[in-house]
C-alpha cells in the first residue's frame, strides 16, 4: 500500500479560486485550512520585524519626532506673552460687555455703545494718571521721609510701653523690621503700586495698546466670535455648547465688574477714613486698598492690615478707630454689598478660591489672580454640565 501524497502548499489566492470553483460545480464551499490562517496571521508580524530591522530609518522618525515636538514647545514659548495679551484683552472685553449690553437695551446699537463704554473707561485712566499718580508718587516719597519720625513718637507712647510689657524685647525688634522693610523704596512700590505700575504700563507702553486695541475688537465683535465657536461643535452639542458659553461669558463679566467696584468701595472708605481721622497719605492708602482688595477673599483682611499698621505708627488712637470702623464696613460689604454685586457670578469654593488666587497671583501677578476665580468657575462649570452627566450615564 503506498504512502499518502503530501497535500501541497496553497496559496490564499489559490484557495480562494479552488473555493470559487467548487461553489461553481455546487459543492459545499470549503473554509481555508490551517496553515494558510496561519501564514496570514503572521503578515503583521513579519511588517513589525522588517521595521526593526531597520535601525536607522527608526532612529531617524524617533528623532525627527522629538525635534518637531521641541520646535513646537520652544514656538509656544516664545508666544506665551502674545497668548498673555489676547487672555487679558479678552477678560477686559468680558468685563465691559455687561455695560454694552445694558446700553443695548436701553434702544442704543451696539457700535455707539462700545464708543460710548471706551470713552469714558478712556477718561477715567486720564483721570488716574493725571489727578492721583502725582499725588500718590508724592506721598510715597513723603513717607519714606517721614517714617523714621513716625515710629520715634510711637516709640514714645503708650501703646508702645504697653506692648513692652507684653512681648518684652519682641516689640522693638518687630518694629525695626518693619521700618527696614517699609523705608524700602521696592516694597513700598509693591504694596502700593500693584494697580498703579499696571496702569502706567498699560497706558505708556506698546504692550498696552495692544491690550486695549485687541479688547476693542474683542468687544466688538463678541457675537460674532462666539457663533463662529458654536459652529465649530458638533451640531447634537452646539445646544450645551452654548449654555455652558453663555453662563461662563455673564459670569466673568459680571464677576470682574464687580470686583472693580468692590475695590472702588475699598478704597473711597480707606480715603475717607484716613481724611476725617487726620492720618496721613489718605491718597496712597486708597490706591493700596483698591489694588489689594483685588485679590479675592484674602484682599480686604490683608488691606486691614496694613492700613491699621500705617494710622497705629501715625495716631494709635486714630489706628484705633480706623481698624473698628473698617472691620465694621468688611461686614457690610460682605453681607450687603457682596450679594448684589456678585449675583450673577459663579459661586466657587473658598479653598478653591484660595488656591485659585495664589496660582494665578505666582503666574501672573496680580492680573493672574484677578483672572484666576473666574477660570476655576468656568473650569467647575464644564465640569458640572458636561463630565457629570457623561459619568450620571454611564453604567
Amino acid at each position: 500500500m503506498g504512502e499518502p501524497e503530501p497535500t501541497p502548499y496553497r496559496s490564499s489566492a489559490d484557495a480562494t479560486a479552488a473555493s470559487a470553483a467548487t461553489s461553481a460545480g455546487g459543492e459545499a464551499v470549503p473554509t481555508p485550512d490551517a496553515t494558510t490562517v496561519a501564514l496570514e496571521n503572521q503578515t503583521p508580524a513579519r511588517t513589525i520585524w522588517a521595521n526593526l530591522n531597520h535601525p536607522f530609518v527608526i532612529g531617524f522618525f524617533l528623532t525627527f519626532g522629538g525635534l518637531v515636538a521641541f520646535a513646537l514647545g520652544m514656538a509656544i514659548t516664545s508666544l506665551v506673552t502674545i497668548w498673555i495679551y489676547i487672555a487679558f484683552a479678552m477678560f477686559a472685553a468680558l468685563g465691559l460687555d455687561p455695560l454694552v449690553r445694558r446700553l443695548q437695551a436701553r434702544g442704543m446699537k451696539r457700535a455707539w455703545a462700545i464708543t460710548v463704554v471706551y470713552f469714558v473707561f478712556a477718561l477715567v485712566i486720564i483721570a488716574i494718571l493725571w489727578l492721583i499718580v502725582r499725588t500718590v508718587i508724592q506721598q510715597i516719597a513723603q513717607f519714606i521721609r517721614d517714617l523714621p519720625g513716625m515710629i520715634g513718637d510711637f516709640q514714645r507712647s503708650d501703646l508702645f510701653a504697653w506692648l513692652v510689657t507684653q512681648f518684652g524685647d519682641q516689640a522693638p525688634d518687630l518694629l525695626a523690621e518693619l521700618q527696614k522693610f517699609l523705608t524700602d523704596p521696592n516694597n513700598v512700590a509693591a504694596i502700593g503700586g500693584g494697580v498703579l505700575s499696571i496702569g502706567l504700563s498699560i497706558g505708556t507702553t506698546i504692550s498696552g495698546i495692544i491690550i486695549i486695541v485687541l479688547s476693542l475688537y474683542f468687544l466688538a465683535s463678541l457675537p460674532e466670535i462666539k457663533q463662529a465657536f458654536y459652529r465649530l461643535w458638533p451640531a447634537r452639542l452646539r445646544s450645551t455648547t452654548t449654555e455652558i458659553t453663555e453662563q461662563i461669558t455673564e459670569s466673568v463679566g459680571g464677576y470682574l465688574g464687580g470686583m472693580v467696584v468692590l475695590a472702588f468701595f475699598n478704597s473711597l472708605v480707606a480715603f475717607l477714613l484716613y481724611l476725617l481721622l487726620g492720618l496721613p497719605f489718605p491718597a496712597l492708602m486708597a490706591v493700596v486698598a483698591f489694588s489689594v482688595t483685588l485679590i479675592p477673599l484674602v484682599g480686604g483682611v490683608l488691606f486691614w492690615a496694613i492700613g491699621t499698621v500705617v494710622a497705629l505708627i501715625a495716631s494709635p488712637i486714630g489706628g484705633l478707630v480706623f481698624a473698628i470702623v473698617y472691620l465694621v464696613y468688611m461686614q457690610i460689604e460682605a453681607y450687603v454689598l457682596t450679594p448684589k454685586v456678585m449675583n450673577k457670578a459663579i459661586s466657587v469654593p473658598g479653598s478653591l478660591v484660595v488656591i485659585g488666587a495664589l496660582v494665578g497671583g505666582t503666574l501672573m501677578g496680580l492680573l493672574g489672580a484677578l483672572v484666576a476665580i473666574p477660570v476655576t468657575a468656568s473650569i467647575l462649570l464644564i465640569i458640572k454640565k458636561v463630565y457629570i452627566p457623561k459619568q450620571d450615564a454611564a453604567v
